[in-house]
């Protein structure tokens, strides 16, 4: 008689549990949006009970927090990589600008963070999860360009702040525009605009 497999420990299997709620709920949630996709949705595509969403979630908005945080977290992972190896401290900043630009045209990474997450969360929810991500990798940027002399030395809390609401609504633009493309084409020469006209 053949053994067994061994159980898994109960950490392993709740965080097991709780992976997949999260890429199910993403899933469903980046095809349709939050409002139309139910709790009992989400359980079937993951394979659970009701009673394993509400452990690790208190309800659906909860979900979607997470789910929202995991998109972010994936996003600034994107740009971060498309940053890498550039040394020049101007290009370095519109890389990472043209890396956000690009992850709008594709609505798997717009849907989420841009679109339903203001109104699900609430502005000051959504905001301060998209200060949290994105702010830090912009006023790094913007340090850095201003300490190598490549921009004009300027308060950079309050650039920062501008620069990544910008991109939002370039992103926004982008995500329900027609044409993505030629938006986004659009959407880079303003801020290649934007960005020479703080060069030192």
């Amino acid at each position: 008689m053949s053994a067994r497999p061994p159980r898994r420990p109960n950490a392993e299997r709740s965080a097991a549990t709780r992976a997949a709620l999260i890429d199910s709920a993403r899933r469903l949630f980046t095809e349709r949006g939050y409002g139309e996709v139910g709790t009992e949705e989400i359980v079937r595509a993951a394979q659970v009970t009701r009673g394993a969403l509400y452990h690790h979630f208190a309800d659906k908005r909860a979900l979607f927090r997470a789910v929202h945080e995991q998109v972010e977290e994936e996003m600034v992972s994107r740009i971060s990589g498309a940053m890498a190896g550039i040394e020049d401290p101007v290009e370095l900043l519109l890389a990472g600008g043209r890396a956000f630009l690009d992850l709008c045209e594709d609505p798997s990474w717009t849907r989420i963070p841009l679109i339903d997450a203001p109104s699900v969360l609430g502005w000051a929810e959504w905001r301060e999860v998209d200060m949290r991500y994105g702010l830090g990798l912009v006023s790094a940027g913007l340090e850095g360009a201003m300490e190598a002399g490549a921009l004009q030395r300027r308060p950079v809390a309050p650039l920062a702040h501008m620069l990544l609401a910008g991109m939002g609504e370039l992103g926004l633009m982008i995500a329900t525009a027609e044409d993505r493309a030629a938006v986004r084409r659009e959407a880079e020469e303003t801020l290649v605009g934007l960005i020479d006209g703080l060069r030192a």
